[in-house]
C-alpha cells in the first residue's frame, strides 16, 4: 500500500477499501485482470470493521472466528498477496465518463482512466445534527464509528453513561464495544414500537442493566461543557429526563453516495444510491456498485460476497471470462 498512484490507466479502478472492494479487487486478480487499483480516503485499508474489536467477523471468509479488526487485516492481506495496488489517503473527487477519474492524493491533483470503475465507497451513520435533537455543543456526543474508532484505534473513552440511540445491528456493535471499554450505557432508545432486532437488545438490556424504552425519542441534550442529562419523549409525549454523561448516536445509516450524486449516473430518488441492473452495472455501463453503498445495512459478509459476484461480471463484460 502507498500514496503513490503507479500509472494513469487501469482494467478496473475501485473506490473503496472496504469488504466488497477488496473482495472484488481479490477476484479480479484471480480471475486475470491484471491492472487492479483500489482507491481510498483513509490512511489506512479494511473499512468499518477495522473499528470494531469484537467478534464474529470472517466467519464464511476464512472458516474462523475473528474480531473486526483481524478481519479488515486478513482482507487487506489477501488483496495484497495476488498483487492489488492499493492507494490511500486518495480521494476521488469526480466521475466523468468513459472512466476518467479524478483525484487528489499527497502527490496532488490528476486523472486516471479505467476500463471499468467499481463504486464501493460504503455509508455512513446519520449524525445528530441531521436527527434534530436540540441542544447545544458538547462533549459526549458521538456515532458509532467515531466511538470504535476513539476506543479502537486511538485508546480514548468518550464517556462512561451514555444514553444510546437506535436498536439496529450496528446499535448492537456499539453495545459491544461499550462493553469491551467499561462503558455502561444509562439507558437504551428506539423511536419504533419495537426493537428494530429484538433479540440481541433483550439481553443485552439484561447483561448491561441499563433499561431499554421503545416508542421513546430523544429531544434534547442538556449540559455546559459536558453531556449531563437528555429530555425524551414517550410515544404519549410525556417528556422526562435522563442522566448521563453522554449520547451515542447509532444506525440510520445512508449511502455514501457523495460521488453519484455529483456525477452524471442515474441515482434512485428514495435511498440516493446509483440504479443498477442486473449485473451491477450504473447507467453509464463503464460504472459497477456494490456493498453497502446499494444496501446500508448489509453486514460485512454480505458485502463481501456482493464485492465477489459483481467482480465476475465485470471481469465478463471485460474479457467474457467468469469463474
Amino acid at each position: 500500500m502507498s500514496e503513490v498512484i503507479k500509472c494513469d490507466r487501469y482494467d478496473v479502478a475501485i473506490i473503496g477499501a472496504g469488504p466488497a472492494g477488496l473482495a472484488a479487487a481479490t477476484t479480479l486478480k484471480k480471475i486475470g485482470i491484471d491492472r487492479v487499483l483500489v482507491l481510498d480516503r483513509e490512511s489506512v485499508a479494511g473499512g468499518i470493521p477495522r473499528h470494531c474489536g469484537h467478534s464474529p467477523f470472517g466467519v464464511i471468509e476464512y472458516a474462523r472466528v475473528m474480531t473486526g479488526p483481524s478481519y479488515a487485516k486478513r482482507l487487506v492481506e489477501t488483496a495484497q498477496r495476488v498483487g492489488i495496488e492499493i492507494a490511500l489517503k486518495t480521494s476521488v473527487i469526480s466521475l466523468n465518463s468513459g472512466g476518467a477519474l479524478s483525484v487528489v492524493s499527497p502527490e496532488g491533483v490528476r486523472v486516471i482512466k479505467a476500463k471499468r470503475v467499481l463504486l464501493a465507497t460504503g455509508v455512513r451513520e446519520t449524525p445528530r445534527s441531521a436527527r434534530l435533537v436540540s441542544g447545544g455543543r458538547m462533549l459526549g456526543i458521538s456515532t458509532t464509528g467515531a466511538l470504535q474508532s476513539m476506543i479502537y484505534l486511538k485508546n480514548l473513552i468518550p464517556f462512561r453513561n451514555p444514553v444510546v440511540i437506535g436498536t439496529e445491528a450496528v446499535s448492537f456493535s456499539a453495545l459491544l464495544t461499550c462493553k469491551k471499554a467499561g462503558i455502561r450505557p444509562a439507558a437504551l432508545l428506539e423511536e419504533k414500537p419495537k426493537s428494530t432486532i429484538p433479540w440481541p437488545f433483550y439481553h443485552a438490556s439484561r447483561l448491561l442493566a441499563a433499561p431499554l424504552f421503545v416508542n421513546t425519542r430523544i429531544i434534547n441534550i442538556m449540559g455546559k461543557e459536558r453531556v449531563e442529562t437528555v429530555q425524551v419523549s414517550d410515544g404519549m409525549g410525556k417528556i422526562r429526563e435522563i442522566d448521563c454523561d453522554g449520547v451515542l448516536f447509532t444506525g440510520q445509516f445512508t449511502p455514501e453516495s457523495t460521488l453519484s450524486r455529483m456525477s452524471h449516473l442515474e441515482l434512485d430518488q428514495k435511498t440516493g444510491s446509483p440504479v443498477i441492473d442486473k449485473f451491477g452495472r450504473c447507467s453509464d455501463p463503464v460504472y459497477y456498485a456494490a456493498g453497502n453503498l446499494l444496501q446500508p445495512l448489509n453486514m460485512a459478509l454480505n458485502c463481501w460476497r456482493e464485492g465477489r459476484k459483481t467482480a465476475r461480471w465485470i471481469a465478463k463484460d471485460l474479457y467474457g471470462t467468469i469463474l
